[in-house]
Parts: C-alpha cells; sequence; structure tokens
C-alpha cells in the first residue's frame, strides 16, 4: 500500500529543492562529467599503473594491469587507541577476500585521521576536533585523487569522522560510495549509574578511583560507545540515507553476522560501478529526499545536536542548501520513537534488541515521513525496513518486526513518547541556534533568570567548584565558536549543570558552542549565531541581564532595553592570544575561514555563498 508523505515533509523537501537549484544543478553536471565510459584506471598511463600495482599480490597485480575487474579503493579510519575504529584493523584483508570471490580487487586507498571527542573532552585537543571533520574530507580526497577506482568503501564509526567522510564521498559523487561500520561495544555499567557516579564526584563526594572504576566499566571493548551520541548517529543516518547495507547499523563487532554484512558490502559495492548493470553513484543516490530522510531520523530517535552541523556540511558538498528551520520543521511533525541514553536508561544495544532500524525505517514509512522512493546502495529505502541474519550460515534479510521489543525503549508512531521530535530552533535577540529538548524534563524546559557570563567552561567550573552558583542562573559561555577556538565540545559542563538542577535550582545555557551526542538533561541554546568573536549579540551580554530560554516555544527572549542593549559594546575578542600547542596554531586558516554555525561552521564553500 502506497502512504501519503506528510505534506510538511513534503514543502521542506521542495524548498530545498527550489533553494538548491542552481548549486545542485552545477554539482550534478560536474560529477556527471566524469561518470567513466570504461575503468577508471583505463585513464592512466603504463608508468602510473605500475606505480598503482606495485604492491599488490600476484592476482590483484594481474588485473590492475590488464584484466577486466572492477577496483575498490578503500578509505578507513582505523587506528587502535579508539575502541569503535580497532575493529577496522582486519578489515582490508577481509574485503580483498570477499572482492575476490566476485572478480573484483580491493585497495587500502588511504587513511584518515580518527580523534576521539571521549579523550579529549574537556582538554586542549578538543579545539581541534570540530575542523577534523574538514581535514578527513580532504585526506579521503587525496586517497581518492589517485582516480584509479571504480568504487569506494569507507571504514567510519564516529564523530566527526563519518561526516568527513561523507563530504569526501559526494565530492567523488561519481564514484559508488558504501558506508561499512565496526559495530557498538557489548553493554557495561548501566548510564544511570554512570551518571550517578559523574555527579557525585563533581560534588567531591566520591574519588577520582570510583570515578575511573565507572568509566572504564562503561568504555570496557573494542566497538562503539554505546550511548547515542554522535557516533551512533552517525550510524543511524548512514543507514536511513541509503549509504549502509539495510541492518549494518548496531551488530556487535567480532560477530559472525557483522562479519557478513562487511563481506556483503564489498560484493555490493563491486556490482553497482558504472560497468555493471545497476550503477548507484554516490552524488545520483545522495539528494534532497535523502537528506530530509535523515533529518527526520535524527529527530524521531533525539539524535546529536552535532548533526545540526554536519548535515548542512555534507549537504552542501552535494550542492544541497539546508538551514536550521528546515530542522525545526521537520521536529513539528516528527515522533520521538526512542529513548536511548542521554534520552533514557537504555544503550543502543537496547534498540537494536528490540527492533533498531528496520522496525524504526518501518514505522517511519507507515507514517509518511521518509521518501521510501529514495535510493539507497541497497535499493529504495522502502526497502531499508528489514533486518539481517544469519540462514545457515550464510546472509539473509527478512521484514523488521512488527511490534516493539521493548516500549521503553522503542515504539511505534501511534504511541511515541513525544508527538515531535527531539531538536527546536532556538530565535530571538541573541541570535539564532538549537536545542535539545529530547532528554529535557517538561517542567526544566522554561528557565527566566539572571545571566552569568563566562568566557570558557573552566571559569564555569572554577565558579562552582568556589560555592559562587548555588542560586538560579542562565549561563552564557561565549567565545566557543569556530572562529575563536574551533567549536571544542563543552560537555564538562553537563555533570556541573546537572548538580545545579538537582539541587533545585533553575539553570540552562546559552552558548556559542556545542555539546555533544551526550547533551543532558539541562535546557542548553547551543551553536548560538552570529558567535561572540564575529560580534554577534552574545557578546553584548552582561552579568544580571534577564535571559528567558522557553524550549518548548523555541524563544531566547532577552529583558534588557533593545536600545540599551544594542549601544553596548560587544566584549572584545583578542584573537593575538591565539591558541598554541597541540597543533592548534596549525588551525587558523580553517578558523578564519568557518561558515556560521547554521551553515556548518565549514571552511568549504561549495555552494559559492561566501566572498
Amino acid at each position: 500500500m502506497t502512504v501519503k508523505l506528510n505534506p510538511v515533509v513534503e514543502e521542506v523537501t521542495a524548498r530545498i529543492e527550489a533553494r538548491s537549484r542552481e548549486s545542485r544543478a552545477a554539482y550534478l553536471d560536474m560529477i556527471r562529467s566524469r561518470r567513466p565510459t570504461a575503468f577508471a584506471r583505463s585513464r592512466l598511463t603504463e608508468g602510473n599503473l605500475a606505480h598503482a600495482s606495485a604492491g599488490c599480490a600476484v592476482i590483484e597485480k594481474t588485473q590492475i594491469l590488464g584484466a577486466g575487474w572492477p577496483v575498490i579503493g578503500i578509505i578507513t579510519a582505523y587506528n587502535d587507541m579508539l575502541s569503535a575504529h580497532a575493529p577496522f584493523e582486519s578489515y582490508p584483508q577481509l574485503i580483498r577476500d570477499a572482492a575476490r570471490e566476485v572478480h573484483a580487487v580491493a585497495q587500502v586507498a588511504g587513511g584518515v585521521p580518527a580523534m576521539c571527542d571521549g579523550i579529549t573532552q574537556g582538554q586542549e585537543g578538543m579545539e581541534l576536533s570540530l575542523f577534523s571533520r574538514d581535514v578527513i574530507a580532504m585526506a579521503s580526497a587525496i586517497g581518492l585523487s589517485h582516480d584509479a577506482f571504480d568504487a569506494a568503501m569507507h571504514l567510519g564509526v564516529c564523530d566527526k569522522i563519518v561526516p568527513g567522510l561523507v563530504i569526501a564521498a559526494l565530492r567523488f559523487g561519481w564514484l559508488p560510495s558504501i558506508f561499512v561500520p565496526a559495530g557498538p561495544m557489548p553493554s557495561g555499567l548501566p548510564n544511570p549509574e554512570k551518571v550517578r557516579v559523574r555527579q557525585l564526584f563533581a560534588e567531591d563526594k566520591v574519588g577520582r578511583e570510583a570515578l575511573l572504576k565507572a568509566e572504564a566499566e562503561s568504555y570496557h571493548s573494542p566497538g562503539t560507545c554505546t550511548f547515542y551520541g554522535t557516533a551512533n548517529s552517525n550510524q543511524m543516518l548512514m543507514e536511513v540515507m541509503g549509504l549502509h547495507l539495510p541492518g549494518a547499523a548496531f551488530p556487535n563487532p567480532g560477530t559472525p553476522l557483522r562479519t557478513a554484512l562487511t563481506r556483503a558490502a564489498t560484493q555490493r559495492a563491486a556490482a553497482i560501478t558504472a560497468q555493471g548493470q545497476d550503477y548507484r553513484p554516490a552524488g545520483e543516490l545522495i539528494d534532497a529526499r535523502s537528506i530530509v530522510n535523515g533529518i527526520v531520523g535524527l529527530m524521531a530517535t533525539g539524535g546529536s545536536t552535532n548533526h545540526a552541523l554536519h548535515i548542512p556540511a555534507f549537504a552542501a558538498a552535494a550542492g544541497l542548501s539546508v538551514t536550521p528551520q528546515d530542522f525545526a520543521d521537520l521536529s513539528h511533525v516528527t515522533p520521538l520513537l526512542a529513548r536511548i541514553y542521554p534520552n533514557g536508561a537504555a544503550d543502543v544495544n537496547h534498540f537494536h534488541a528490540a527492533g533498531g532500524m528496520g522496525f524504526l525505517v518501518a514505522q517511519l514509512l507507515s507514517a509518511g515521513l521518509l521518501h521510501g522512493d529514495a535510493q539507497g546502495v541497497a535499493g529504495p529505502i522502502s526497502e531499508y525496513a528489514q533486518e539481517p541474519y544469519l540462514k545457515d550460515g550464510a546472509l539473509a534479510w527478512r521484514p523488521a518486526p512488527e511490534s516493539s521489543g521493548d516500549e521503553d525503549v522503542l515504539r511505534p508512531v501511534d504511541n511515541p513518547f513525544s508527538a515531535d521530535g527531539g531538536m527546536r530552533l532556538m530565535d530571538g535577540p541573541l541570535g539564532e541556534g538549537v536545542c535539545k529538548v529530547s532528554a529535557v524534563k517538561p517542567a526544566q524546559r522554561l528557565v527566566e533568570a539572571p545571566a552569568l557570563v563566562f568566557d570558557s567552561q573552566d571559569a564555569l567550573k572554577e565558579a562552582f567548584e568556589a560555592g559562587q552558583l548555588d542560586r538560579d542562573f542562565v549561563a552564557v559561555v561565549r567565545f566557543q565558536g569556530a572562529a575563536a577556538n574551533g567549536m571544542p565540545e563543552l560537555h564538562g559542563l553537563t555533570p556541573v549543570l546537572g548538580v545545579l538542577q538537582d539541587r533545585g535550582h533553575k539553570v540552562a545555557l546559552v552558548t556559542d558552542g556545542r555539546m555533544s551526542g551526550a547533551s543532558g538533561k539541562i535546557p542548553a541554546a547551543i551553536h548560538i549565531c552570529p558567535e561572540a568573536a564575529h560580534g554577534g549579540p552574545i557578546a553584548r551580554v552582561r552579568d544580571g541581564d534577564v535571559i528567558r530560554l522557553d524550549a518548548a516555544a523555541g524563544r531566547l527572549e532577552l529583558k534588557v532595553d533593545p536600545a540599551e542593549f544594542a549601544a553596548r559594546e560587544p566584549a572584545p575578542f583578542r584573537p593575538n592570544r591565539a591558541p598554541m600547542g597541540l597543533g592548534r596554531e596549525m588551525f587558523d586558516l580553517f578558523r578564519l575561514n568557518a561558515s556560521s554555525a547554521s551553515a556548518g561552521a565549514s571552511p568549504f564553500n561549495f555552494l559559492g555563498l561566501r566572498s
């Protein structure tokens, strides 16, 4: 039965298409002009080919130099320090073997950096985190620039890695691209217990030894962290946008099912090259429908606020212009179907067991909230309401379950946790930003209180430790945007503000910085733009100014006479104090050229919107 598309989903898609008409047309002209008429390596000289095959095994060398097998380029984010990416160590050989079985060659085209926000939270290195997305995109481009590949496989999981890989995949949009995850680690310490210990440590009621024990029991083995932060939101996005095989997002590492999915992804990549009968170039697959599907999936699951930055950035790579209003309008019509930490006690393993991505996609399709005719690497998204399993040791798919296995974690569209999605556009005299409301209790979504202004998260934590914050207030943490210091996550504020809220105080956060995918129970208007470093209104806020943050209504009000506020001089930003050490001084070019947060805080200008 054909389900009528939700009119808001239809309208948002149409306006993205209309807004992007010229840039999308130029993009499609670019990738279509590069559509191969033969194997990509046929453009190379004999000397080029000799270099491209010199390190290969004999069978691959023979095929590259003269025979008729397609070549798959692997871009990998493997390193063995990061739990999410450690499983990728064994993938290249697995992929090479699977490729040979279907008469294809696979080569590691290049590696990309993969930093972990969990390691750099609250540390100086976090100032490189957001821009690592764009370095990853460029590093991927270098790997693919050998121009010898007929398809690409992208191995990545975590926060900035997948968006960076997507940007590169779309700039090489004439190539078919499949994204291959590693899966989440098995469940460890329950999330409510982890939060309890963190808050006790913030109040100096337990020592560092207890905190370290809790953290180590939470993050304990290879695989992605199990909370629903940016990494796992990435995997949901790749699936609902069709860059995964159906059901690939959340099987655990090292299992037979995960191995079978990786082998199948390889063989699918070989089948969708221009030389086959089902050519599926990434830049043609990913269109306005795909982007809208991704935003709807994000809202339905209460996903990471970081994607309010990443989706506009990678959409632009395909010539598509996406705005915060698009997010807000889709959020209003998308019911919240999942409660995964920090929006609930469960983790992604519980979500997967309750029905996971197949059930989610089926429910959203049934409500007309997804474009079922949007295309993915395995077919139309209408065919992604499936789950993989092993039948006599062979990979197969079956329809997703018709009912949730646990409605405390995953619900149908006719019984959602909330009638609308997990994110709000925040607007008012202080600028424009976003607020994740899915983890905030309704009674705490409205805060009106005097401002306390800080120029760093450390300054706020010092005030807390000095006992100066036992009151109602709105914390304004500024000079944290991309142009100021690279927009590090301010996740370290969550335990402090959570303690104060639990003490009965009305507290909220307003910042031109960002929180993490683990943004929690505190109402927070983040990504405020224009940012303070660009003279935005947030730079004119003073201690004692009354701010009203209404997350339910999406309003960020300032109870100060407008004329008096406009006459104030903004607090000065002193770029001569540019950060030094840990390579931060090497990123001046990124800070100087970053777009606004609403446009993805990206140094790239794919849409031609900046001079």
